[in-house]
């Protein structure tokens, strides 16, 4: 098969990985830049120019779409759909995915247990947003935020203010969310893949910092999911149609809760943690389905 991924760098380890396995098993593999591509809306004939050449050889896509480009680069995923490509992730699961208020109100319906979470129209009673997360310490996320950035740690009344009204200020939206204590700076990365879970890892903030991602200095070891685990981020995932993404959970006194599913998860963490070829269970997932 003509497989491409969409990068805007080729050398990051999750492209260069995804290219390594497809090769491997006798498939053309190309990175092309989303930002880069023509979109060309025509009756009955959508097509994709990029450089010199029509798009119209390729059979499957990878979406590796950094959120500052989604907007774009889900139009791209989308002009492909219209081609009848096959795609890991559609247009509209990343989009859904990349909005946190929209993707915690889908799986809240859906029935999946998260923290505590309030969204206002940028409300300056403080203390009644507080009240109903269970009173600060708070976390303060942006709506749109990936690897740790616009997320806050309030740790009283008078910092949730100070952040609230800063953002406020900046028109920024933000979700308001209790804060779990007990995962003491840990949370866990569910791979999945197909819809079922490929690899699991712990993720342990460093000292003196709340957010566990990997680029925020935080270290990754091997676990092993509990049950209800795995069923959570399983549910998670197919709540928001997402056959391939990341779930990340809490660990909490009344179980586990997702606190994130990203649409384009890394790959270095998960396979130097668990030591799984997550890129070939993609790569493979793509021919299953493409046949």
């Amino acid at each position: 098969m003509n497989i491409v991924i969409l990068s805007r760098n080729s050398q990051l380890y999750s492209t260069r990985r995804l290219i390594e396995e497809g090769e491997n098993r006798g498939h053309e593999m190309e990175v092309i830049d989303p930002l880069k591509c023509d979109i060309i809306i025509e009756k009955e004939k959508p097509t994709i120019y990029y450089k010199d050449r029509y798009l119209d050889y390729v059979d499957a896509i990878i979406p590796r779409i950094g959120a500052s480009v989604t907007f774009f680069g889900c139009a791209v995923v989308r002009q492909f759909e219209m081609m009848n490509v096959f795609t890991t992730v559609t247009s509209d699961a990343i989009i859904r995915s990349r909005d946190k208020l929209r993707s915690f109100q889908r799986l809240s319906k859906a029935g999946v247990g998260m923290p505590k979470t309030v969204f206002t129209n940028y409300s300056r009673d403080v203390e009644e947003v507080l009240n109903h997360v269970g009173g600060p310490p708070v976390i303060i996320k942006l709506l749109e935020g990936t690897q740790g950035l616009g997320v806050v740690l309030a740790e009283s009344k008078n910092a949730a203010e100070s952040v609230l009204e800063a953002f406020n200020g900046l028109q920024a939206r933000a979700l308001v969310q209790e804060f779990i204590a007990e995962a003491k700076g840990a949370d866990l990365r569910a791979l999945i893949v197909d819809g079922q879970v490929v690899g699991a890892m712990k993720r342990q903030s460093k000292e003196g910092e709340f957010r566990s991602n990997l680029h925020r200095g935080g270290q990754a070891n091997l676990v092993r999911l509990t049950e209800d685990e795995l069923k959570l981020a399983i549910k998670a995932a197919r709540a928001l149609k997402l056959p391939v993404c990341g779930v990340d959970m809490l660990q909490s006194r009344r179980g586990p809760l997702i606190m994130e599913v990203n649409s384009t998860p890394g790959l270095e963490g998960i396979e130097g943690a668990t030591k799984k070829n997550i890129a070939r269970a993609i790569i493979t997932f793509i021919e299953r389905n493409r046949r």
